[in-house]
């Protein structure tokens, strides 16, 4: 067996410090990461935070339906102009409950988790009512909502972005 000496034991040990440089993050990336969440209680505070702004929609309070919403939230709504910001996006839910007959149900949810906890997505089918601004009639829609959520820097979970699309009309509903 041949001995290196210890011009042999440098080079390893720098080889190993070089080496470790080399993580992509960084050494404080390493050590700030953390375990990852659990999956499931991820999808846990996705869906009550849902929860909270379905409950604050029934409620007409849109201070509790924008606590949920992170500071840079970009909100789609079609036809709509997006909302960017937490104060656009407050500003859009206090016009859409000064209709008195909106009303918010959502099914079929779904909540896929990023493997590290820090990210999620959430769709769900929704059901919304509201007054046709054209007939001033009582008036639904059906579509898709899509929302992501990122944890903030204070450990909570908050959306990001707001996606919400409207499915056409069935051909067997009344006009």
């Amino acid at each position: 067996m041949k001995s290196f000496g210890y011009a042999g034991v440098a080079l390893a040990c720098s080889s190993v410090i070089l080496l470790a440089g080399c993580n992509p993050g960084g050494p404080a990336a390493s050590r700030d990461a953390g375990p990852a969440m659990d999956p499931d209680t991820v999808a846990a505070e996705v869906r009550a935070a849902i929860q909270t702004q379905v409950d604050a929609m029934a409620s007409y309070d849109a201070a509790k339906s924008t606590s949920v919403l992170a500071p840079g939230i970009v909100a789609m709504f079609h036809g709509e102009p997006n909302a960017v910001g937490k104060d656009a996006a407050m500003a859009t839910t206090v016009a859409m409950m000064a209709d008195p007959a909106i009303g918010l149900e959502v099914s079929d949810a779904t909540v896929d988790v990023a493997a590290s906890g820090d990210l999620a997505v959430y769709h769900a089918t929704y059901h919304f009512t509201f007054t046709n601004p054209a007939t001033q009639q009582p008036a639904s829609e059906v579509g898709n909502w899509v929302a992501i959520f990122k944890r903030q820097p204070d450990g909570e979970m908050r959306m990001i972005k707001d996606v919400v699309v409207n499915l056409p009309a069935s051909a067997t509903a009344a006009p």
